[in-house]
């Protein structure tokens, strides 16, 4: 049974370790395997940021073990603070649990309670799976950023996505 709980600061090794596994089975995160230092503050310090300015961080659990997560960093100034830049990862034994749907109606929740307009992301044009699920719950793609990573030996772009709220 997966739980859906917003991020506590004692879940940081845990997180830590799970996005580090993320790293290992998928070419289409920013972390290549072996990349991510191995250091928990930086995880305990983007936890703690996701408490002080209420950024959202939901974690998809299996008992203990961190099956995925989905993060939104709100615009910190002024003129951007109606919008959110998205993150979510899964892990691929988990793929087929409806976890991703499950996060963007936590999200969408989230976005209308702390009065976000517009919900951002990137994707790797060639990850139709992910783009999928963006664009069925309502992102639609802005646009191409052309040459954004470097993924097995060859720049691949990606597209820009959004959500509008109104």
């Amino acid at each position: 049974m997966i739980n859906f709980v917003k991020v506590k600061l004692e879940d940081a090794e845990a997180l830590w370790h799970m996005m580090n596994n993320l790293d290992c089975e998928t070419k289409y995160m920013l972390f290549e395997a072996g990349e991510r230092k191995k250091d928990f503050s930086i995880i305990k310090s983007r936890i703690e940021n996701v408490l002080k300015y209420n950024d959202f961080l939901c974690l998809a659990k299996d008992g203990d073990k961190i099956a995925g997560y989905i993060s939104a960093e709100k615009g910190k100034l002024k003129r951007i603070e109606h919008t959110a830049y998205i993150v979510v990862g899964v892990l691929k034994e988990y793929t087929d649990k409806k976890i991703g749907s499950k996060f963007f109606k936590r999200l969408d929740l989230w976005a209308k309670e702390n009065h976000i307009k517009r919900l951002e992301l990137t994707v790797v044009c060639e990850n139709d799976i992910a783009k999928h699920l963006y664009e069925k719950n309502g992102f639609e793609i802005e646009g191409i950023k052309k040459k954004s990573m470097y993924i097995d030996k060859k720049y691949v772009d990606e597209y820009y996505m959004a959500k509008i709220f109104e």
